[in-house]
């Protein structure tokens, strides 16, 4: 009875018998990682679950499809350049509804000039590399921030100074992401696949242009007035833009939370990335 009892409390405790000594049971790195796991946050579990082991690791069609990794980073996309693009596409009516047509060409250039420059920008990375390594995309949020400040600004102000701003803002965020995604599908998917990849993520382009144009057009129509000559739909004032601004704007922040996310979960990736590098060239320099 008595040895009933102690080998149920040595069980129930973590121990075990042997040679009539109670010794403790190792646990496993490999076992604490998987309670540390069950036991945390989902916070925490969506981070570290399942994280990118190494960059440039070949991810095929049906892989790729499961990784955690890649929606975040189609999410990201979809909800950010996506979005750009598809507010460059609408500048002329935009432009209309406050009453500034003669000022298209300008928004236009502005927007070119700026997504020119974001281009240029996406190199920075590779260029400050030696002095200062952040992971790429860590520059991916902060290259989704402007569109974010551009759509609340543009919902909140009707002025020339802010239909002048967005359009650099955005350009410069769009730019920026449209440069940067292939190096960044390259790294998380695998340079072989690329092609595959990418041209399966830009699927997001036609997706995001049919959904949030049809946003627009809805929001456009439920204020506007039929033309006395030409029957064409004619909306003028702030409320043509206004729920579509406000709309893409809270649709951007959930793309910059989606990016935040990708970067923590690949972060070490990065680090790992960089660290081999800096010692690889160390041997043969």
């Amino acid at each position: 009875m008595w040895m009933s009892l102690r080998y149920i409390k040595e069980c129930l405790e973590g121990y075990q018998l042997l040679n009539d000594d109670v010794v403790r049971t190792a646990i496993t790195p490999n076992q604490k990682s998987f309670i540390e796991d069950d036991n945390g946050s989902c916070c925490s579990k969506l981070i570290t679950r399942n994280q990118l082991g190494m960059l440039g690791e070949e991810h095929p069609l049906y892989l790729l499809l499961c990784r955690s990794d890649f929606w975040l980073y189609y999410v990201a996309y979809f909800c950010g350049g996506t979005i750009g693009l598809v507010y460059s596409n609408n500048l002329g009516q935009i432009a209309q509804s406050l009453g500034q047509s003669s000022e298209t060409t300008t928004l236009v250039t502005l927007y070119s000039s700026f997504s020119f420059f974001g281009r240029l920008l996406s190199a920075t990375p590779d260029y400050i590399r030696a002095k200062f390594y952040f992971a790429r995309t860590g520059w991916l949020t902060v290259a989704l921030l402007p569109t974010t400040i551009a759509l609340f600004l543009l919902a909140s102000s009707g002025s020339l100074s802010a239909l002048q701003a967005g359009p650099a803002l955005i350009g410069l965020s769009s730019g920026f992401i449209l440069a940067a995604a292939v190096s960044i599908t390259s790294e998380l998917s695998g340079p072989n696949s690329v092609g595959v990849n990418h041209n399966i993520l830009i699927t997001n382009i036609p997706i995001g242009s049919l959904v949030y144009g049809f946003l627009a057009a809805l929001v456009y129509e439920s204020h506007s007035m039929a033309g006395s000559k030409t029957e064409s739909v004619i909306c003028m004032g702030r409320d043509c833009y206004f729920l579509t601004f406000v709309w893409w704007g809270c649709l951007s922040v959930i793309g910059l939370a989606s990016s935040v996310v990708l970067f923590l979960r690949t972060r070490r990736a990065y680090q790992r990335f960089e660290q081999d590098r800096i010692t690889s060239s160390m041997l043969y320099s």
